[in-house]
């Protein structure tokens, strides 16, 4: 079947946490300021807290769970070259302990109500997150906010995560398709935080200090750069009295807040060719152009139904051209990464050494032609169907929904219902599909290798010729 890219989420192993009482009423004192909206999905209402936190929540009918993430506006394009990856190792270091739990308190009681806890790290954000029954919200939104605000940083569970880290490298290293997608980012952003790996290097991790580390929680993870999004069988304003209860003293604004790092992005170097040699069965390529920021609304829908027609299913053009009828790939796809402001369109494909210019050649044939010709009527409306179907059978559970709005909040700052967004996929049209490719696959194409190859000249002039 066809195969989807695994995204770097660098998820922890499963600590969970105790059930606490419900809070009564009088937290309401607590909510003095706060701001309270309602959006069109009807079940999706929005308070803001003194301070700036964010709280959004959603009531999905039907479900007897509850999920809660922590979203922080912090990721790897928020670090400098010498801390590269502390974003991640942060998210790592907070589950170690806080002053009232040690990081074993934490496993054995969210093992004892069977509740999942976890986290992920991102280019541009943190999502702390737990998924419990409903009667154990309360619980949640506590060991949540107390890992987000509390945890520690002591020097020695800094050195056991360290290692910790430096082995999810090392597995990270191990799969080359999740390699050379990092490699192609590079390839394609250069030196620039996002071009660099969410997960560091090497060289970073073992040189990172507990001090580096501490400074980057105290001055970015600030309430006004978070949002607590809750999903599942939940009330509003009961939620709203948790999240309060567990910030208390922490809702007020933080003048020493460090400023996200984005707007306009300036790359100064080209797209490149990168090369990995691994002694590997397989070669992997990975190659792309620049694309759009997530605030080009626009061209967020063309550009979704042109990925889908693309590379998205099982009836896009590389499945069916490279896989169904040739037989060059197993796996075989393209997919979008969209930032605030840039983005990137790629094509992956794992072959046999000996097809790889074959499949290189293909895949640009491909782009060729969707570039000079579009796509057809019938391949929009098949991607159009498919979107429609992906979203909705996506949101069939609090988790889901949980990350929907939490994404939505931090990345826009607004809610769209389904329907709405069910209404903008299908008013695309193949004119704006077409004018999307024409104008992005036109960019100059990055390339990134992974396979038993030593040097750029020992790969397959069609693949060289992929970055001119």
């Amino acid at each position: 079947m066809l195969q989807t890219r695994p995204q770097l989420l660098r998820r922890r192993p499963r600590p969970r946490f105790p059930r606490r009482r419900r809070l009564s009423k009088k937290s309401g004192s607590r909510l003095r300021g706060a701001v309270r909206e309602a959006h069109p999905d009807a079940g999706v209402r929005r308070t803001v807290l003194p301070g700036g936190l964010r709280v959004v929540t959603e009531h999905v009918p039907g479900v007897r769970s509850a999920s809660v993430g922590i979203w922080v506006g912090v990721g790897s394009r928020d670090e400098g070259p010498t801390v590269a990856g502390a974003a991640h190792f942060l998210e790592h270091l907070l589950f170690k302990s806080t002053p009232t739990r040690s990081a074993l308190d934490i496993a054995q009681v969210m093992d004892s109500v069977g509740g999942e806890l976890n986290a992920f790290t991102s280019k541009e954000h943190t999502c702390f997150y737990a998924h419990v029954i409903d009667e154990d919200l309360p619980l949640a939104v506590d060991l949540v906010a107390d890992v987000v605000l509390n945890g520690e940083c002591r020097t020695a569970d800094v050195e056991i995560e360290r290692q910790v880290v430096l082995e999810e490298i090392s597995m990270r290293d191990d799969d080359p398709e999740d390699l050379g997608g990092d490699a192609f980012l590079t390839a394609l952003f250069g030196d620039h935080p996002i071009g660099r790996p969410v997960i560091g290097t090497v060289e970073s991790i073992e040189h990172m200090t507990r001090a580096q580390l501490h400074s980057f929680h105290v001055r970015r993870y600030t309430p006004q750069r978070m949002v607590v999004a809750v999903a599942g069988n939940v009330e509003h304003e009961h939620t709203v009295e948790l999240v309060s209860r567990a910030f208390h003293d922490r809702l007020a604004p933080d003048l020493d807040a460090v400023p996200r790092r984005e707007g306009k992005i300036r790359l100064a170097a080209a797209p490149t060719l990168s090369l990995t040699k691994r002694d590997s069965e397989q070669v992997h390529l990975t190659l792309g152009v620049r694309a759009f920021g997530r605030h080009e609304g626009h061209r967020r829908w063309p550009l979704s139904v042109l990925n889908t027609a693309v590379g998205g299913g099982l009836s896009s053009r590389l499945f069916q051209q490279v896989r169904e009828e040739r037989g060059l790939a197993y796996s075989v796809y393209s997919s979008i990464d969209t930032f605030a402001d840039t983005g990137a369109f790629s094509v992956y494909a794992g072959c046999q050494p000996e097809n790889l210019a074959e499949v290189a050649t293909l895949a640009r044939e491909i782009l060729t032609d969707v570039a000079h010709n579009g796509i057809t009527d019938a391949e929009c409306a098949r991607a159009k169907g498919s979107l429609r179907g992906g979203l909705v059978l996506g949101l069939e559970d609090s988790g889901s929904r949980m990350n929907r709005i939490g994404r939505s909040e931090l990345s826009y700052g607004n809610h769209r219902s389904v329907s709405e967004t069910l209404t903008r996929i299908d008013a695309v049209t193949t004119d704006q599909v077409r004018e999307v490719a024409a104008e992005l696959l036109a960019r100059p194409f990055a390339a990134a290798v992974v396979g038993p190859y030593k040097r750029v000249r020992d790969l397959p002039a069609a693949v060289r010729g992929i970055v001119s």
